[in-house]
C-alpha cells in the first residue's frame, strides 16, 4: 500500500537525467505516456532508478549507448544491481552540438569553453581548426555548461550544447553542428518497477544481464550458443566487471525479438540453466522499427508445430 500511495503522490512524475536542455530531455519528449505529467530531471542514473524504486517516479528516461562512446557504464551497473527494474521503451536522440554563448560575445573572443568530456571528444576536431588556442573547462552536462554562461561570474567564454538548448536559454549559437560524426545518437530506455511486459508487436528488442558459471574455455561460447541454435539475433553485447574479484565478468546482452517468441523464450530457458544468474530487464518496442525475425526453422509457428508432433509420438 505504501507503494501505491507513493505513486499516487507522485502526480505521474518522470525522472530524466538533467538538467533541462540535456539530450535525455530530448529523449523523454518521445515517450507519449509522458506528455502532461510533472518531469523531475536527476543529477545521476542510479537518482532516476531510486526515483522508480521509491515511487517518487512512476518511470524514468536514462541514457545507455551512444553511437560513438559507445556503453554507458553507470547505467549498465546500475541495472544489474537490483532485479526489481524494467525497460518498458528505448529511442534514439540524433546528437548534434552547437557552440553558444551570451549575447555579445564572438567566436574571436573564445578561448574558454566549457561542456562534457563526452560532447568536447566529438568536438574537438572542429575547435582544433576554429579555435586552436581554446581551454577545455569540464562541465558536469552540456546544459549545466550552458546555463553557467549567464551566471554572475561564468567560468567560460561559451559552451558546447544540444542544438535545442537555446529554447531554454538566451544564447546565441556561434557555430552549427560541430560535432565530428554527423551521424552520431544516443540510445535511451525507458525504465520502471518490474511489472507486464509489453505485448509483442514483432518489433522488438528484449535485453538480459548474463553471468557465466565458471571461467572456463568455451564458456562465453556456450553462452552465445543458447541465441544462435534457435536463430536469435544478438544486437549488442557488453561486457562489465562483477566486482568481486579480478577476471569475474557479466554480459549486457540485447536481442532481437519478444519473451512471447518462441524462440526467445527456448534461448532465456537455455540461460536459466545454463548460468548461475539471469536477470531480465525487459521485452519493448524496438526504436528502429525494425522486424524482429528469427533465422531458419525458429518462428514460433515452427515452434508449435514441433511441440505438437512431439505430443503425438505418445
Amino acid at each position: 500500500m505504501a507503494s501505491q500511495r507513493n505513486n499516487s503522490s507522485s502526480k505521474r512524475s518522470y525522472s530524466f537525467l538533467g538538467p533541462v536542455g540535456t539530450f535525455t530531455e530530448l529523449a523523454l519528449a518521445q515517450v507519449a505516456e509522458a506528455k502532461g505529467a510533472v518531469h523531475r530531471p536527476v543529477s545521476h542514473v542510479q537518482e532516476a532508478i531510486d526515483d522508480v524504486l521509491s515511487g517518487r517516479s512512476v518511470r524514468a528516461v536514462i541514457p545507455v549507448e551512444n553511437s560513438v562512446e559507445g556503453a554507458v557504464t553507470a547505467t549498465l551497473d546500475a541495472l544489474a544491481a537490483t532485479d526489481e527494474i524494467r525497460i518498458y521503451g528505448e529511442y534514439l536522440v540524433p546528437v548534434t552540438f552547437n557552440l553558444v554563448a551570451r549575447a555579445g560575445v564572438k567566436l574571436d573572443d573564445v578561448v574558454r569553453i566549457a561542456t562534457h568530456p563526452v560532447a568536447y571528444a566529438q568536438a574537438r576536431k572542429w575547435l582544433l581548426e576554429k579555435l586552436p588556442n581554446h581551454v577545455h573547462i569540464q562541465a558536469s552536462s552540456t546544459a549545466a555548461a550552458a546555463a553557467d554562461l549567464l551566471a554572475e561570474a561564468p567560468i567560460a567564454d561559451a559552451a558546447i550544447a544540444a542544438a535545442t538548448i537555446t529554447n531554454h536559454y538566451k544564447l546565441r549559437v556561434l557555430a552549427k553542428n560541430i560535432g565530428e560524426n554527423k551521424n552520431a545518437q544516443t540510445r535511451f530506455i525507458q525504465i520502471g518497477r518490474a511489472g507486464k511486459v509489453p505485448e509483442r508487436t514483432g518489433r522488438d528488442k528484449t535485453s538480459v544481464i548474463v553471468e557465466l558459471p565458471s571461467d572456463v574455455p568455451g564458456a562465453l561460447l556456450a553462452m552465445l550458443e543458447q541465441f544462435a541454435a534457435r536463430g536469435v539475433n544478438l544486437s549488442r553485447i557488453e561486457s562489465r566487471p562483477i566486482g568481486d574479484r579480478l577476471g569475474r565478468y557479466r554480459f549486457n546482452v540485447d536481442v532481437e525479438g519478444h519473451l512471447h517468441d518462441a524462440a526467445v523464450a527456448e534461448a532465456l530457458m537455455g540461460l536459466h540453466r545454463f548460468s548461475p544468474k539471469v536477470t531480465f530487464l525487459g521485452s519493448y518496442p524496438r526504436a528502429d522499427r525494425g522486424k524482429s525475425e528469427h533465422e531458419g526453422n525458429n518462428s514460433t509457428a515452427e515452434f508449435k508445430s514441433a511441440e505438437a508432433w512431439l505430443k503425438s509420438l505418445g
